[in-house]
């Protein structure tokens, strides 16, 4: 599976499933182009139990998972992004699995470890279908 293409599906699919702007924080694993867990990334009340979150939906997501928060805003550091960078850190060193941690906005994705990122100001998919708020 290629994650670039899985996560700009992921961001398509949230510009067209949100196009005015809004909703909630989610945390995902899994693969962003096809079946994945998804949770409320509401603030964890602490470092231990969003471990033990992500751990769990490590355990339903199936072999290579990436874990990814889909959240409002724009491609900058918002609140969110360390603490469920790190809640994924641990529980996928605790797995012996490799950590790849993104964060997905309608804009675009980037990955806060490696610094890549990708964004569109218009997505269309492949049946031109515009990804784009109006």
């Amino acid at each position: 599976m290629d994650t670039a293409a899985g996560l700009r599906r992921a961001v398509l699919d949230l510009r067209v499933a949100h196009p005015r702007g809004w909703f909630a924080p989610e945390l995902r694993v899994g693969r962003p182009d096809g079946r994945y867990a998804g949770h409320p990334a509401a603030p964890p009340p602490d470092h231990g139990a969003a471990t033990d979150l992500v751990a769990a939906l490590l355990r339903r997501a199936g072999d290579d998972p990436v874990t990814w928060l889909v959240r409002p805003g724009d491609l900058t550091t918002h609140d969110l992004d360390p603490r469920w960078s790190t809640a994924a850190r641990a529980a996928c060193a605790e797995a012996g699995l490799p950590c790849t941690f993104v964060v997905v906005t309608r804009s675009g994705w980037w990955e806060p470890a490696t610094g890549e990122r990708r964004s569109w100001r218009r997505l269309r998919d492949r049946s031109g279908v515009a990804g784009s708020a109006p």
